[in-house]
Formats: structure tokens, sequence, C-alpha cells
């Protein structure tokens, strides 16, 4: 006999009373669409709005022009699965049982089922759902999307993919990896980044036709290797050195895809009241499949894997053309599992209390509606990055942050064990100040002392 444990029966609680909610829905007036486009593996600054100069994204730049464009959004984690649980939950990643990649391995469960994610929040508040693109938060029926409040879903389970023969990119043999609904799906030589444009659009004009507002996850697989742009883009980088050609032309052929689905979105006549929110799940990778790097994080130290700012400092757009002001720029520290809170505010979801008192993340609505003097939510955060006692993590109090058992793969030089550096008068964290500001140290442990036992709380 199965015992559900009690974050199990509040998620059940939770599924019938939004059950008999959306018998209602219709009856009130019909709640904004949401479109979260997450990037994989993209750097901190390559966005031509976030001042790339050798990088044309016309349509990424319009978007944020249409909206909002933050400069110190941070990703939940600096991993591929930690992020996306850290998105889809608002929760710590550790917390939400991802405390870093979960296996590729068909068969293999990912984040437990019990988290309540994003998707199942929108489903029982009278929303159609659909994922397209990567998952990589488990590979067993109970941990794929169709089983995590999704209605439709296409795309892969695991980590990447080659975009022509839809194989595993890391270790075989021959690991297919292509699913439709949870059945697996062949569509040899068809290029994934097509295909996921025609999904978005087949998906879109299914929403048209109902009465009910629609959530998509779109989990693009870009500018994740392997760097497989299209042949227009491959030909415009052609003189940019290796690999920053190859890379350019990923991120352009993405722009290129986003901007089919927004104007297909908008020939619809559901762009005025669609949010839509791209975002990087964390900074650039320089692993030898990426030919060692290729991404842009300007003045920031770090890159995918670590948790200085180039691995945790990500692009970040949200754009809703009925109700947030174009054009502005949010400078405030915010964080990716903010926007789950942040999604309840803007869209009035109903939730319950038991689910809301296990989200971390803190919305973002007053930043977005306020003025530029509106504070951050967060008086501090908190990020942990693998298990064990050789775990990476960082505490953030204002300007000053603190990294523990740091890593960093760009630099030959070995990290202290305690890396504290005042980020106003040091972005690029070169300056260790563990030894000359004690008090400022000790102030930080307390911090994470704090963080820590909210991680045991589960």
């Amino acid at each position: 006999m199965i015992n559900p444990t009690s974050s199990q029966w509040s998620k059940w609680y939770f599924c019938v009373l939004c059950f008999v909610f959306s018998f209602h829905v219709n009856s009130f007036a019909k709640k904004p669409n949401v479109i979260v486009i997450y990037s994989d593996d993209q750097g901190s600054l390559d966005l031509g709005c976030y001042g790339a100069k050798d990088l044309k994204t016309p349509q990424l730049d319009q978007l944020a022009a249409s909206g909002v464009r933050f400069t110190n959004m941070y990703s939940p984690s600096a991993i591929c699965s930690a992020s996306r649980a850290g998105l889809l939950t608002g929760r710590l990643p550790i917390r939400a049982g991802v405390p870093g990649n979960v296996s590729s391995q068909p068969g293999i469960a990912g984040m437990p089922a019990d988290q309540f994610l994003m998707s199942e929040l929108f489903k029982f508040n009278g929303y159609e759902t659909a994922h397209v693109g990567k998952w990589h938060l488990g590979y067993s029926k109970e941990t794929m999307p169709n089983a995590q409040g999704f209605d439709n879903s296409y795309g892969h389970m695991g980590g990447c993919i080659d975009n022509f023969s839809h194989f595993f990119y890391w270790n075989g043999p021959n690991r297919h990896d292509l699913w439709r609904n949870g059945k697996e799906i062949w569509e040899d030589g068809q290029f994934f980044g097509t295909r996921m444009v025609e999904e978005m659009n087949a998906n879109l004009q299914n929403f048209a036709q109902s009465e009910n507002p629609f959530f998509v996850y779109w989990a693009i697989n870009f500018p994740h290797y392997p760097l497989q742009g299209t042949p227009k883009w491959r030909e415009f980088y052609k003189d940019l050195p290796s690999p920053r050609n190859m890379y350019n032309a990923f991120v352009s052929t993405m722009d290129e895809m986003i901007g089919e689905v927004i104007n297909h979105l908008d020939a619809l006549g559901m762009r005025e009241d669609t949010i839509i929110i791209f975002q990087s799940d964390h900074g650039h990778s320089v692993e030898v499949r990426a030919f060692g790097g290729g991404g842009y994080a300007g003045p920031y130290r770090g890159c995918k894997g670590n948790l200085f700012e180039g691995g945790l400092k990500v692009p970040s757009i949200i754009s809703w053309p009925a109700k947030i002001k174009a054009g502005k720029v949010c400078h405030q520290l915010a964080v990716g599992i903010d926007w789950y809170p942040t999604l309840i505010d803007l869209c009035d979801l109903d939730v319950d209390k038991s689910i809301a008192n296990h989200v971390d993340g803190l919305s973002l609505e007053g930043i977005l509606f306020g003025g530029r003097n509106v504070s951050s939510p967060h008086s501090d955060l908190f990020w942990i990055l693998g298990s064990g006692k050789n775990a990476q993590w960082v505490v953030r109090s204002g300007d000053w942050k603190l990294l523990g058992n740091a890593r960093d793969p760009i630099s030959k030089e070995s990290v202290p064990p305690l890396f504290l550096v005042n980020l106003d008068k040091d972005i690029a964290e070169k300056n260790n100040l563990a030894n000359s500001h004690k008090d400022q140290l000790k102030k930080l442990m307390a911090i994470k002392d704090k963080w820590e036992k909210r991680i045991q709380q589960k």
C-alpha cells in the first residue's frame, strides 16, 4: 500500500479543488495567455539588446523593446536540469529534488513527481497547456511532461540531441530521443528547429479555436551543442573566428524561429494579450563539444556549470502589450524562480496556500509596474549546485557575494574554498576579500545557515 507524503496529499487536494474551479472558469473574464521560452546555454550578454556587437537578433531585440528587459536576472542554477526545475516549481532546485542534472537514460526518473509544476498550476486554473522542445527533468512515465500537467508534449527527454537525426548527442549506441505525448516518434532528417516552429504554430492554431487561455513552455535546445545553425546564418557569420561563428549562427537561427512564432501569434490576433517570457537557462558552455566556447559573458567571470556571474547572469525579457509598458529596463535583482509567483499575480491564478508556502521565489509584479525606485523583493539569495560537502554554493546580499567551493574551468588558477567579492567594485570577481572583510564574511555565512535550514524543511 502506498502512503502518500504530505506534499503529495497537498498536490492531490489542490488538483481536486482546481478541477471543480475549472468548471466555472469560463464565467470569468478570460485570463492572459502565457508563453515561456527557455533557451539553452546562452551567454550572459548574447543578444543585440544586451550589447553584443557581432550578433544579429532582431526578433528578440524587438521583443525586449515591446516590454521589459532585465539587467540583473539570475538563473535558478548554472546547470540544465536544476535550472529548469527551479523555473517550473518556483523553488530552489535542491528543494525541488534536482541539485544537478538528471539522467538522460530512458526509464530513469528525474524531478520527484510530487513537485507542483507551473504547468499543473495553469492547467488547474482552466488553461490548455503544451510543452515543445527539451525536457531533461525525467525520462520515466511519471516524470515526463504528460504526467506533469502538459496536455500535449513534443520534443526530446534527455539533455541534448543532434538536430537532424534526433539521437542523444553524448553517447550511444543508438540512443534515439524524440517523443510526442509519451510515445517515441521518428522524423529522420527533419531539422528540429523547423519542427519546433511548426509544432508551436500548430498549437497556437488550435488554441485560437478554444475559449480557454493557454500556457506553453517552449524549451528551445539552442544554442546548446551541437552547434547546427541554418545555412543562411552559417554563411552570414563565416568570417568570424571559430567557435563564435558557429555559436552566433545558432543564436540567430533561434532568433528567427522565435520571430516566426510571434508573427503567427500576431496573425491569429492573440499577441496583445499574451505574456511572453524569454530567458536563458544559464551561462554559455565551454565544454569540448561546444568547441571550448563561443558564448559571450562580457566582463563577467565564469560560464555554465559554475556560480560566478557568467554562469548565473542571463538575458531575460517579458512582454505583454496589453498591460506592460514598452521599452522598460529593470536593474533590480531577480532570479528565475521568481517567474512562478509573478505569473500567479499577473494571471490572477488560484493557488492553494500549502503550495504557495513551498515556493521560494518572490513576485516581480511590483518591479514590472512600478517606477525605477521600486526595490528588488529579495534581501538576499542563495544557490547550491550539486550535493555533498563539495557542492558549489553562493550567498548574495546587496553587492556582496560569497562563493563556496567555487570552480572556474576558464581560469587555470585555483579558487579558494571561500571567495568573497563586492560586485559593485569588482564585477569581474577577481579579488578575494574573505581575509580582509571578516565581518562581512560572518554576515553572509549566517545567511547561508538560514537558507540551509529552509532546505531541510523540504
